[in-house]
Formats: C-alpha cells, sequence, structure tokens
C-alpha cells in the first residue's frame, strides 16, 4: 500500500500510481474540497474507477478528521493541542470554513453507474483498496426479490403492487425479516453487489429488497445505476436524499441520452386501450357488486381489499382516457407526424380534462386502481397502460406553482421538450387480456403521442437544485469537453482529459481505406449495400483475422447493416473464411441470449487448440459499453463504418432542429452545439467506446483498424480521443498493413506473454507449431500413461524420427541414394532429432499419407529445400559459430553411454509427445519459441525465464529435467544446477556432458576421415564432382558453391518460374497477372520490396485457394528480404510457415520439370542438414 499526499489529503492506494492517476485523483479532491462540478475523461485501462474510489474516500475521511480536530480545539479552549500541527492545517476548508459541523454533515458518495453489471465491477475494486465504508447497492425488485410468488409474475408493474401488497399485510416472510437481520455483523462489516445481496438473503431468508433501502440510511457510499438518479420517478420511489451529497456519474458518456430518455414518454394507442381495458375489468366488477344492493358491506369489502375509490371515480378515470385518446386521434400526422413546442402537452391533456388543479386526485385514483388490479388473482391484466399515465402526470405537472406563476412554471417545464404526433406503424398490435371489453378499442390504429426531452440540462439542473455538494462525471469517452459540457447546462469549472499509461509499443492503429482488392471501404448510406464493398469489407475482416492473434472483435454501425453484411457474407464465401480462421460469434439483438453468445466467445478465445473468435457486435451495443475484453479477449478491433444516427428517425430530426433553434437564440453566458455538430458527435463518440474495448489495463495491448475512407480525412481522426490519435497510421496499400501489424503483434507477444488462466486440453499432434502464443503450464506427468496412440501419430508427423522407414526404400539411387546413405552415415545421435528444435522444424511440415507413400527419390527430394533461398543465411550462421553436423559414424550418446539408440529415438518422440500432451497449445508454443531463441542466441536465460512457468506445479517438474537433453553441451552443468534450485532434483549431470562434438570426435579411436570412401562407395557416376572428404568436414563446402557447374539436361532456373507464372494466369487472370508481372518487374529494377509486397498481398489474398501461390511467390523474393516474407507469411497465414515450406510447392513442379542436377543435390544435403537453423 502507498501512501501520497494530494491536496492536502492523504490517500491510500494499493500500489504506486502513474503520473496520469495523480492528476487524476487531484482533480478529484478539487471537485470536492472546492464544491464545483467536474469532468473528468481519461482512457479505458489507466484504472480511474480505483482512482475515483480512492481519492472520494480519502477526501471523506479527511473531512471527518478535521471535524475531531475542531471539536478538540473546542474543548481546549483556543489552546493547540499540537503546538507543531495547528488546527489549520487539518483543512479546514474542506468543512467549508467557520461554519459549525457535525460528523451528520459527512457526504455521503452516491456512485451511479449505467447497470448493475458494471456496479459490481466498481464494487470489486473497492474491495481491492484499503478503504471500507459502509455501502449500499440501490436495485430493482426484479434483480433482488427472492419471493417466488412476487417473481414467478409476468409484468414488472404487477410485481411492484404484489409486493407492496404484501409488505403493507406482513404476509412476505422474507420482508418480517428485514428489521432483525439489517445489524447483522457480516452485513454491517461487508462490502456486498447486488449478487452477494441476493445470496445473503437467501441464506438467512431475508428481503434483499427492503435490506438495501434499510442499510441506506446508514451507508458512506450508495451505489446505484444512474437511471435511479436521474429519473425524478425513480429517485422519489427509493427516496435518495441528494442534499449535500457528493454525486458521482461513471460511465458519463451515456448520461447525455439518460437524462433526455428518463424525462420522455411515448404513449402508443395500445398504452391508452390497455388502461382502458383494466378499468372497464374493475368497472364491471364493482357494478355487478353495486348491483347487489349490498353498498355498505361493499364499501367494507373495497377499504379492506385496497381500494379506495368508488364507482363513480373509477368511471371518471374511463372518461378521461377515453377523451385523451380521442384528443391524441383528432390529429391527422401524415407520414411525418406533427411537431408542436412542448408547453402543447398541456393543452392535449386539458381536453381529457387533465390540469394543475386535478392532477392529484387524478394520479391516486390511478395508482388506486393499478394496485388493486395487480393484487388481483387469476386472469393476467395488465396495467401498465394505467402506469405509465401516472409517470405522466408526474412527468409533466411537476412542480406546484400557485395560480399566479402557473403559466411561467408551464414554460420551465417545457422548455426543452416537443411534442410529436405520429402514426402508430407498429401493425403487430400487442395482445391484450381476453376480455370482451377491449376488443372495440383495439382494432383500429391510432396515433402515438410523444414527448421528448432534447437537453439533459433539463435533468441536470434538477439534480443541482436538490442541493448537491458537487457533480462528478467521468469516462475514457467524453472528449470533446467542450461540447459534452455545453450539453449539460451546468458549470463545469473543473476539467481533465488524461494521457495514458501504456507505451508506443502496445497500440497501432491503421486507417484502412481499401481493402485487398483496392475497392473503397465506407459505411455512407450510399456505399453500405454495394456489393463490391460488402465484399472488399469481407475480403478485409477475413484477412486481419489471419494476422490479429486470439479475439478480434468487429464493430458495425448498426444491427441491419450487420446483419445485412453478414448475410451477404455467408453468401459469397467470406463468412466460410473468416470461420476457418476464427469462429464467428454474434452480438444478439435481444438481451435474452446475450449472456450465452458471450459466454461461447470468451470460452472459444481460451480454447488451447484454438486460433482464437471473432465477435461481431454493434456501435452503442452491449459489447462496446462496459465489457471485458482484456488481454487475448480482444487483441484487435475492427471498426466497420461510422454511426450515424438514423438521419429520417424524427427524433434526430427534431434534436438538430431543437439545438439549431438554441444556437439562434443565443442566450447570454450560453453555448449550444449546432444540429450537425451533435450528429457528428454521437457518431465518434460511439467510435471512441468501441475503440476503448482493446487496451483494458497497463499491460495490454492491440490493434485498431479503422476500415472506411472517411478516416483518412484530418478532421474526422481529429475527434478520435487524444490517446490515440499519435499512434493513426495511414498506409498505401492493404499489404503494408498487413506487414505492420504482424510485425506490432511478433514485438508485442515477446515483450508482454500473457499467462493464461486455463485448463490444459489435448491437442492434434499432426498440427503446425505457431511461432508465438503466450500461455501458462498445466499438469504433465498424470498424461503420461494415455500417450501410447500419440506416440504412433508422432511417429509418422517427424521423419527425423522415422529413419529406419525411410533407410528401408531401395528405389533411391544417384544423387538421392548420396542423400539417404549421407544422412543414415551421420552421427548415431542423428536417428533421433539432434534436439528438439530439429525435431520440431524438420517434422512438423511433413506429415500426412504423403509422406508415407513417396519413394526413395521423391522422400529425398521432400526433406531437401531450395538452398539458394538460404544459402547465405546458413553460411552467417555457421560463421557465427553455430552448430556444424559432421559424418561421425561411431559417436558416443550425448546423455548416457549405456542408452540404446532405440531407446533414445523413443526417449525423444515420447517427450514431445508428452509436452504437447500435458502442456496447453499456447503453453506449448511459448516453450517451442523460447527454444527457438535459444537456438539464435545460445542465450540460456531466455530458455530458463520461459520453462520457469513448468516450476509453478509438482507435475511439470519432470518436463523441465527433460529438457536436458536438448540443451548445448556447454550449458548442461548450469542448467542441471538451475534444475536442482527450482526442483529439487538435477539432471543427472556428468563432466563428459560438457564435451563438445568436436572433444568427443577427438577421442574416438578413428577419425571420421578414415570412413570417408564408405559415403563414396555408394555413390553412381552421377556424383563424382562431389568432394566428400570436403563434406565430412563440414564446412562451408556444405552450401552450392561446393558445385559450381550443372548437370547436363537439367532444365533452367527459369523454366521452373515459367511453370509457376502460368499458375498465376489461370488462377488470377489475364488483368490482375499483368498488375503481378508489372510489380515483378518494377521490384526487379528498383529492389523495392514493399511496393512488390503491397501488390502480392492484395492480389493473392483474395481467395483461400491463392494462398497456395503466396507461398510459391517467395521464389521472387532476394535472398536478403526471404526474412521479411516469410515472417509476413507466418502472420498472414496464421501458423509458421517453415523454410523447407516455402520452396515445397515449388519443387513439386521441379520434380516433373527438372532432373536432378549435383547443383541441386548438394543444396538439397546442405539445406536438410541446415533445416534447423532456418529460422
Amino acid at each position: 500500500m502507498t501512501s501520497l499526499t494530494l491536496n492536502g489529503v492523504t490517500v491510500n492506494f494499493p500500489f504506486p500510481p502513474y503520473d496520469c492517476q495523480k492528476d487524476y485523483m487531484n482533480k478529484v479532491i478539487e471537485c470536492l474540497q472546492k464544491k464545483v462540478n467536474g469532468v473528468l475523461e481519461s482512457p479505458t485501462g489507466t484504472g480511474k474507477t480505483l482512482c475515483l474510489l480512492c481519492a472520494t474516500l480519502a477526501w471523506r475521511d479527511h473531512f471527518k478528521d478535521t471535524i475531531s480536530a475542531r471539536k478538540i480545539a473546542e474543548r481546549l479552549g483556543g489552546a493547540e493541542m499540537f503546538p507543531d500541527t495547528p488546527l489549520s492545517s487539518w483543512g479546514t476548508a474542506a468543512t467549508d470554513g467557520d461554519k459549525p459541523t457535525f460528523y451528520t454533515d459527512v457526504p455521503k458518495i452516491i456512485y451511479a453507474s449505467r447497470t448493475h453489471s458494471q456496479l459490481a465491477q466498481v464494487i470489486n475494486e473497492l474491495k481491492n483498496s484499503s478503504y471500507r465504508p459502509k455501502v449500499c447497492v440501490l436495485g430493482s425488485r426484479e434483480q433482488l426479490c427472492i419471493n417466488k410468488e412476487v417473481m414467478s409474475q409476468e409484468s414488472n408493474h404487477v410485481k411492484v403492487h404484489m409486493c407492496r401488497a404484501k409488505v403493507s399485510t406482513r404476509s412476505c416472510v422474507f420482508y418480517n425479516n428485514v428489521e432483525e437481520k439489517s445489524t447483522d455483523k457480516e452485513l454491517a462489516t461487508s462490502i456486498l453487489d447486488v449478487e452477494d445481496l441476493v445470496k445473503f438473503g437467501n441464506k438467512q431468508r431475508v428481503c434483499p429488497y427492503y435490506l438495501s433501502r434499510s442499510l441506506k440510511q446508514q451507508a458512506d457510499v450508495i451505489f446505484m445505476p444512474y437511471n435511479y438518479l436521474l429519473d425524478p420517478k425513480s429517485r422519489r420511489a427509493h427516496n435518495i436524499e441528494l442534499n449535500g451529497a457528493v454525486v458521482i456519474f461513471d460511465e458519463a458518456h451515456n448520461v447525455e441520452k439518460t437524462c433526455e430518455e428518463s424525462t420522455s414518454f411515448d404513449l402508443t394507442p395500445y398504452d391508452v386501450t390497455s388502461a382502458i381495458s383494466a378499468v372497464d375489468r374493475l368497472l364491471l366488477e364493482q357494478a355487478k357488486e353495486a348491483g347487489r344492493g349490498d353498498s355498505e358491506d361493499f364499501n367494507v369489502e373495497s377499504l379492506s381489499s385496497g381500494l379506495k375509490v368508488d364507482i363513480t371515480t373509477i368511471a371518471k378515470i374511463k372518461q378521461i382516457l377515453l377523451d385523451l385518446e380521442a384528443a391524441i386521434d383528432s390529429y391527422d400526422p401524415g407520414d411525418r407526424g406533427i411537431t408542436k413546442p412542448g408547453i402543447f402537452i398541456y393543452e392535449l391533456l386539458e381536453k381529457a380534462h387533465v390540469t394543475f388543479s386535478s392532477k392529484t386526485v387524478i394520479y391516486e385514483a390511478v395508482e388506486q386502481i393499478s394496485g388493486y388490479l395487480s393484487g388481483q388473482s387469476g386472469l393476467f391484466l395488465n396495467t401498465s397502460g394505467l402506469q405509465k399515465l401516472a409517470d405522466i402526470i408526474q412527468l409533466v405537472f411537476c412542480g406546484e406553482p400557485s395560480e399566479k406563476d402557473r403559466q411561467q412554471q408551464m414554460h420551465a417545464n417545457t422548455t426543452h421538450f416537443k411534442v410529436h404526433i405520429h402514426r402508430d406503424t407498429s401493425y403487430q398490435m400487442k395482445k391484450q387480456s381476453s376480455d370482451v371489453w377491449a376488443q372495440s378499442s383495439s382494432k383500429k390504429q391510432g396515433n402515438v403521442l410523444s414527448y421528448w426531452c432534447f437537453s439533459p440540462g433539463f435533468s441536470m439542473q434538477d439534480l443541482v437544485s436538490q442541493g448537491v455538494r458537487c457533480i462528478i462525471l467521468t469516462s475514457g469517452t467524453l472528449s470533446p469537453l467542450s461540447s459534452f459540457t455545453s450539453e449539460m447546462r451546468i458549470e463545469f469549472p473543473v476539467r481533465l482529459e488524461n494521457s495514458h499509461v501504456i507505451e508506443r509499443d502496445q497500440i497501432f492503429v491503421s486507417v484502412i481505406d481499401r481493402g485487398p482488392d483496392g475497392v473503397h471501404l465506407s459505411s455512407a448510406f450510399d456505399r453500405r449495400f454495394v456489393p463490391e464493398n460488402m465484399a472488399s469489407l469481407g475480403n478485409t475482416v477475413a484477412n486481419l483475422s489471419r494476422v490479429v492473434p486470439h479475439g478480434l472483435l468487429v464493430f458495425f454501425p448498426s444491427f441491419p447493416l450487420m446483419a445485412k453484411t453478414l448475410d451477404f457474407w455467408r453468401a459469397n464465401g467470406h463468412a466460410d473464411r473468416i470461420e476457418s480462421v476464427k469462429p464467428m460469434f454474434v452480438e444478439p439483438k435481444g438481451k435474452g441470449t446475450f449472456t450465452e453468445v458471450i459466454d461461447g466467445y470468451y470460452n472459444k478465445v481460451n480454447g488451447s487448440e484454438s486460433k482464437g473468435a471473432t465477435f461481431f457486435a454493434v456501435c452503442r451495443g452491449k459489447a462496446s459499453e462496459g465489457l471485458d475484453f482484456a488481454d487475448t479477449f480482444g487483441r484487435g478491433v475492427v471498426i466497420t463504418g461510422l454511426p450515424f444516427p438514423p438521419k429520417m428517425d424524427p427524433r434526430v430530426v427534431l434534436k438538430m432542429q431543437f439545438l439549431d433553434e438554441m444556437s439562434r437564440k443565443k442566450a447570454p453566458g450560453l453555448k449550444y452545439l449546432s444540429g450537425q455538430e451533435w450528429y457528428r458527435q454521437q457518431a465518434f463518440r460511439a467510435v471512441n467506446q468501441a475503440i476503448g474495448r482493446v487496451i483494458r489495463h497497463k499491460e495490454d495491448y492491440g490493434a485498431i483498424f479503422l476500415c472506411d475512407q472517411r478516416f483518412r480525412n484530418a478532421d474526422v481522426r481529429a475527434q478520435l480521443p487524444s490517446w490515440v490519435r499519435p499512434h493513426v497510421r495511414l498506409h498505401d496499400g492493404f499489404g503494408n498493413v498487413v506487414r505492420d501489424v504482424s510485425q506490432f503483434f511478433r514485438v508485442a507477444q515477446k515483450m508482454r506473454p500473457v499467462v493464461e488462466k486455463k485448463a490444459a486440453a489435448e491437442t492434434c499432434a499432426t498440427e503446425c507449431l505457431p511461432e508465438t502464443s503466450p500461455s501458462g503450464a498445466t499438469s504433465c506427468s498424470s498424461y503420461r500413461g494415455s500417450l501410447a496412440q500419440k506416440a504412433k501419430v508422432l511417429d509418422a508427423h517427424l521423419p527425423s524420427l522415422k529413419r529406419k522407414r525411410l533407410n528401408e526404400h531401395s528405389g533411391a539411387n544417384g544423387m538421392a541414394r548420396i542423400c539417404l546413405e549421407y544422412e543414415c552415415e551421420g552421427s548415431e545421435s542423428q536417428r533421433r532429432p539432434a534436439n528438439l528444435l530439429d525435431a520440431l522444424e524438420r517434422g512438423d511440415h511433413r506429415s500426412g499419407p504423403d509422406a508415407e507413400c513417396l519413394g526413395g527419390e521423391e522422400k529425398a527430394h521432400r526433406l531437401s529445400t531450395l538452398s539458394l533461398q538460404y544459402d547465405k543465411r546458413m553460411d552467417d550462421e555457421l560463421r557465427g559459430g553455430k552448430r556444424k553436423i559432421k559424418l561421425v559414424q561411431e559417436q558416443k550418446p550425448s546423455i548416457s553411454e549405456e542408452v540404446s539408440e532405440e531407446s533414445k529415438a523413443t526417449r525423444a518422440k515420447k517427450f514431445l509427445a508428452d509436452m504437447k500432451k500435458s502442456l496447453s497449445q499456447v503453453s506449448f508454443d511459448r516453450i517451442v519459441q523460447a527454444l527457438q531463441t535459444y537456438k539464435k542466441t545460445d542465450n540460456l536465460d531466455v530458455l530458463l525465464t520461459e520453462t520457469a512457468v513448468l516450476t509453478e506445479d509438482t507435475n511439470t517438474h519432470s518436463l523441465l529435467r527433460g529438457f536436458y537433453q536438448f540443451v548445448r553441451p556447454h550449458h548442461k552443468k548450469t542448467f542441471d544446477e538451475k534444475c536442482q534450485e527450482l526442483t529439487g532434483q538435477g539432471c543427472g549431470y556428468r563432466p563428459d556432458h560438457s564435451l563438445s562434438k568436436d572433444e568427443k570426435k577427438a577421442a574416438m579411436p578413428k577419425s571420421a576421415a578414415d570412413r570417408q570412401p564408405a559415403v563414396g562407395l555408394s555413390s553412381s557416376s552421377a556424383c563424382s564432382q562431389l568432394n566428400t572428404q570436403q563434406l565430412n568436414k563440414g564446412g562451408h563446402h556444405l552450401t552450392q558453391q561446393g558445385l559450381r557447374e550443372p548437370q547436363a539436361g537439367s532444365a533452367p532456373k527459369n523454366e521452373l518460374h515459367a511453370t509457376f507464372l502460368a499458375d498465376i494466369k489461370k488462377a488470377l487472370g489475364a488483368e490482375k497477372s499483368a498488375q503481378l508481372f508489372q510489380a515483378i518487374q518494377c521490384y526487379k529494377k528498383t529492389d523495392n520490396y514493399e511496393n512488390l509486397v503491397t501488390t502480392v498481398v492484395s492480389l493473392f489474398t483474395e481467395r483461400d485457394e491463392n494462398f497456395n501461390l503466396l507461398i510459391r511467390f517467395a521464389t521472387f523474393i532476394r535472398p536478403y528480404h526471404k526474412k521479411q516474407y516469410k515472417e509476413m507469411l507466418d502472420a498472414l497465414i496464421g501458423q509458421p510457415v517453415s523454410a523447407a515450406d516455402v520452396p515445397a510447392v515449388d519443387e513439386e513442379q521441379q520434380r516433373e520439370a527438372l532432373p536432378s542436377s549435383p547443383l541441386k543435390t548438394q543444396s538439397k544435403i546442405s539445406s536438410f542438414f541446415s533445416s534447423s537453423q532456418r529460422r
């Protein structure tokens, strides 16, 4: 725990805060001390919630300490108790100067967020701090009620009234225990969210709903969704006291919308007819009772059953509803509707006899009728229409003005509103009750009365008028702050646009204005459904899904656009391409199945065999708000367009008109956005919120792809968050995007490996090995008994483990036979992989039935590569001291002299199978990458660091010791000591294990040179140029420079090119082939690799079947660009392409077109033995 002093307040923070966190807490304390409002933007991932809680609670503690200091000073009669610490230093300003204060004056903290799931995250953050205030979470009966009878009701209104009825008659056993259990010690000392409250309620048989209301009285911090705070009806229902309170809105980018919606309503024909039906039902029932002549008894029953209105009042309510329906339907709105000023609502309601004078009587009568009907058993009756009428009366007739002030009050209430009457377009009329009385009302189509608020300032000013101490609005996406605050209509003296905590190498932002096929990308209204645009977007997402590891999020501007685009992709094969790499999950429009879909996505990304998943969502949808896509769950975010609000929607049109009217009025001291500015702001705020899914904490990293050509405009990019703008890249072609983002993830994965918390799952032995993928490790030894079948698969999978079978082929002759015998006459330890890397690299790309049925010459062909592509690289590595393969027939085993060659081969097989079986796929990949690095750099520390994860579980200690056989001799001793230290058991090290191969060779009775004729004997005349004496010395003669002249009859290299170019023409067509050939010619002249790759990737990634051509194209790449090209292939294809794979396709062509030549054969030999060094 770290303590720091900010503005005189000591804040306890769980760890040393970053500078941006200090800035944020400073601003929070400034708001609280000066009693002023603040708007604070801090990007997602900067820990703003924790900062907000710690700063606020530290200030509150300081406030209490100041009161204590004052009281002590009063008792001392003005003398200083601590002469060195005068009273003024205790921060008297915090308690508002000389004003007398008491402990009851310590402000309550009201912390509001959008949803209960977001509040649960906030409460978890509070648990991580050192502060333990008394807390309370307010929720609805829907979330907190545990009475099964109440919860079985269909309508929320019925639940409310049934609950009230049970409480008033004390017939709810859970409510009856509230008073006793509210003082429970566990409850007083715990910090509980909604879920915890429900668990406590079930355990103690006490009502969580009323328990939370009871806790509210003593709570220091009250958590609630912010519609409880902004909606006057909810505020009254929950009895929320705001005077002197500190009000905090987290995730405040939604406050504007919530403010407007909480004070707006739409009264549909269905609402009115359902209300009339309910009142009819009650009238019929009461008329029957009254007709019996037992009026006195009837009234007594009415009182006892809760109905306190007579039949005349019920009839009046029905007449009011009928008059209201007639008044609304008296207008002919046409197709576009009728819009009136806000004050028109009073004129309309007056036609139904609802005025300031009659509002109270009508409201109470409607509430009585609604409550009575909800409490009736039997047939369900919809009372939502009656409830809406009661809500409308409360909203429209707020305030209690005198007769002379009434007109002024009406103007004040409706300044920010418009009345809009339009036809009801929901032709599927909702089924009401089976009550025949309602049939006549429900058949016709009527008008909808909409009363819309267009300024969030209406609700904000209402909060200020309640006497709050200050209001703090905070979020990750509030910019531009000036326009946001102008909408709120209250002063915000304290403002902050915070920077991010991440480094430059953690974020990649690219504007993709064209797809791989060169078609412009745009979600503009005239382009969004153009087939070429949707196809190009599909190609873009398909290719990005190959490059981005793990989870990819794709955001569309709207649900209809997403649905239509996905349908097009399914019909045209784009969806299949994406699905083959990353399974697709689509955000549902309703909330019912959302949890299942998002859980499915999380599980798929977490799967040990999975390459990740793609989640398709909508800006402003659930996935873009508050959901956690940290680390692997969100490595990339694709924005497919700008989500402007629907421009023809009446509410959007009227909002823009309202703002334009207010701007023209130019009221002194007030500045309004123009309608167009607001319209643009809505789109960019939704984009910024979606972008915020990618970076969730300080060590997170990810890529953002802005796939709309409008993002190339500087004024559009200026609307992006301040932490994103410096990193935006404008790429000339799609190939450059692929190249750069591949490099970004390669670096990020090495620098910031993530240990996944997931169980091990069995992985396929014939699967290609990803180059890098961070993960954790799981149990090893418990799986060993089930590996026999796996080892058989592995035997076929790794040719280096099946030398005997390879040598059985008698069809090998000529140079191919040289390859085989050279291999077989090699050191005995070569019968198994020389090291784990050799086994992995040589074997992983040679599996399948084809490998089994190849003859000797074809087998040797497959084992070789076109070393023309890699000779220079191999020379460089050999000169750098890499291991040289020498031909020593009787070399002693490097691990143990007592172990037979067969058992060593079996041991290597079993170790590989054990490791792949026992570890998760990503953990296996991570260790493989460490081995790759060790092979290249000879740095044992890298290997020890990455394999340290195997020390966390005793079951994986044996795996760590198993790596001993693959550690180079000069590291054996160090590795053995490290294993002893970490696992308590060594690897059986002996001094002779540290001998190099040269040292072992020198100790042998016969030199390897004496055995050279044995190799030469098996060669045919075609081998006469091969100097085996030089070959066995294992130097640079293993490269193609050893043989200068090709064998007679060999085809020229350009014949291979001709075959490949013919395939290109067939696949791409004449026009695109010409484009490619022009790029190749340009590359030959200018050596501009970037331009070539941009064109190649664009042409070859449009269709999956052309990826083979992309690999074969490596033959045109110059040697010093090979490494870059291979890395690009690895990233694009989604798995590493080994050095052997790149030319393998070309060699298939060569076998038909070219006889073996000494040059090619020499290349085969050298490339075979250098295959382990090609990465």
